[in-house]
């Protein structure tokens, strides 16, 4: 391989190694950690916490009075308006080798 600034033949290993790629996450409602609708897992899955922190978040948020109507239409909003993560594939079962002995009668 050949450096592009010093035009000098360089050993493939010494390469560096590809940048990872990005990985976006979605903000998505869960569809395994589901109390009502999913959204506040998915909230909590998105952010990287525990989903009882952000189910206690919401709940003391629509239990202070000024806010009652908001946090619960919001939560309705967020309901109809976050698409449902897909289920995770099942665990393949493990498929013992067959042994073949044969019996002599």
């Amino acid at each position: 391989m050949i450096c592009a600034s010093c035009q000098r033949e360089i050993a493939e290993q010494a390469a560096p190694p590809p940048a990872p790629s990005r990985v976006e996450k979605r903000l998505m409602r869960s569809a395994t950690d589901v109390k009502i609708a999913g959204v506040c897992a998915g909230f909590a899955e998105h952010l990287g916490v525990d989903p009882t922190i952000v189910r206690l978040v919401w709940v003391l948020i629509l239990l202070v009075p000024v806010p009652v109507l908001p946090a619960f239409l919001g939560y309705i909003v967020a309901w109809i308006v976050m698409p449902k993560a897909p289920l995770p594939a099942p665990a393949q079962p493990a498929t013992p080798h067959a042994t073949h002995a044969t019996q002599s009668s």
